[in-house]
């Protein structure tokens, strides 16, 4: 991973897990344990998914720039089906507030999102490779 995927990792990651503690006790003084646990169900799914994306991306861009696109929607696709199937597959399940949990998945996917497009905006990350050199450099005009 390269350091400024490290980096904006980390300034998306600590504010979902600071808001993540905020929704587990949330979930408790709304729900009791049930709540807690939905709401702890739903941090780690948060934090798993998107740290997994995130690598996923960081990996692929390190082999194609050209395969950065496809791997980062081929990497929400494989997400969002997951998470459709864990609903599905959990819905009667009566241990856990699913109201916690959706609720808790909702409110981190945004703070996760704006978490990592202010720490990507913040990391100056250059758009112009320095180490290159101009092919026009010595041509009039340039």
């Amino acid at each position: 991973m390269q350091p400024t995927d490290a980096r904006i990792l980390r300034g998306a990651a600590i504010p979902t897990g600071l808001a993540g503690l905020v929704a587990i006790l949330a979930g408790f003084l709304i729900a009791g344990g049930k709540g807690a646990l939905g709401s702890a169900i739903g941090v780690a799914l948060v934090l798993v998914f998107f740290t997994l994306g995130m690598l996923v991306v960081s990996y692929v861009s390190r082999l194609s720039q050209q395969l950065v696109m496809a791997a980062g929607l081929f990497g929400y696709l494989v997400k969002l089906v997951a998470v459709f199937v864990l609903v599905a597959t959990l819905s009667h399940v009566t241990v856990w507030d699913a109201h916690a949990f959706g609720w808790t998945v909702l409110g981190l996917t945004i703070v996760w999102l704006a978490a990592e497009v202010n720490a990507t905006i913040n990391a100056k990350t250059p758009y112009v490779d320095p180490s290159r050199g101009s092919r026009d450099l010595g041509k009039p005009g340039a």
